[in-house]
């Protein structure tokens, strides 16, 4: 068994201000991609600097909120209804990615409509950098020691701190997947985007690479205590919000491998 390395979830206390590492985590997820999207945009001349400030201010935007949205909708709406007000008090936590997802689709659609481009387009310029936010995310969620595993007696387990870990070794899912909906998942993609491609294809291998990497690890992952096991009394909520996502990216995989429509470097 390894020691959890208990690292304080408030990165500098400022008298009453805390910034906590959640937050940074989100800030590095953002900046880090708006970064690699302004390279990017370097090799691409339909692209300038002014376009790429816009789509990852109206993106991250548009998952912050749908990502908060989401959590009340999918993981505890009846809690939220009991407790309106709960719904505005983000720093006790609560964010859903697939909520995140369908807010950052949202605010594609809208960012691709208002500079009349192609929709597919802009979100396979956009996918590759995805994962970069999703790896910081994780690794928050292993600092403020969240979300974590089922139990275990594998070398690496680890005991969270939180008391309702119930003290026993369990699964650092967190690792996990920060590891393959992270890392893995940016350097399929940003090899993968490397060459032109047809439109769509680079989003349905984020979507199919992302709901792969999440189903698997739900099954280290403790399902949240509102909602258990679902389907089955074996599967859990983000895993049948996962099968969605791999249906979905196979199949625009497949529709944009007959498409002429190619991706401009």
């Amino acid at each position: 068994m390894l020691p959890y390395p208990h690292i304080d979830p408030v990165a500098v206390q400022i008298g009453p201000l805390a910034i906590r590492w959640y937050g940074l985590s989100y800030l590095a997820g953002i900046l880090g991609g708006w970064w690699l999207l302004r390279r990017r945009a370097q090799e691409r001349e339909e692209w300038d600097a002014g376009r790429v400030d816009d789509l990852v201010f109206q993106v991250a935007l548009g998952a912050v909120l749908g990502g908060r949205i989401g959590y009340v909708l999918f993981y505890n709406l009846p809690g939220y209804l009991a407790d309106p007000l709960a719904v505005f008090r983000v720093w006790e936590g609560g964010m859903s990615f697939h909520g995140g997802l369908l807010g950052a689709l949202a605010a594609l659609w809208y960012f691709a409509h208002g500079h009349h481009r192609g929709f597919l387009v802009t979100a396979d310029f956009l996918a590759p950098v995805v994962p970069l936010g999703l790896f910081f995310g994780r690794l928050a969620n292993f600092i403020n020691g969240e979300l974590w595993g089922r139990p275990t007696d594998l070398p690496w387990a680890m005991v969270f701190p939180d008391p309702r870990a119930g003290g026993i070794p369990r699964h650092p899912s967190q690792l996990y997947e920060a590891t393959l909906e992270g890392l893995v998942l940016f350097g399929l993609l940003w090899f993968y985007s490397a060459r032109p491609r047809p439109a769509g294809s680079v989003s349905g291998l984020f979507l199919a690479g992302y709901g792969c990497a999440r189903f698997l690890v739900e099954f280290a992952r403790e399902p949240d205590p509102q909602l258990g096991y679902l389907a089955f009394g074996w599967f859990t909520m983000g895993q049948l919000l996962s099968l969605p996502m791999v249906v979905a990216g196979l199949a625009l995989i497949w529709f944009s491998s007959r498409s002429e429509e190619v991706k401009a470097r």
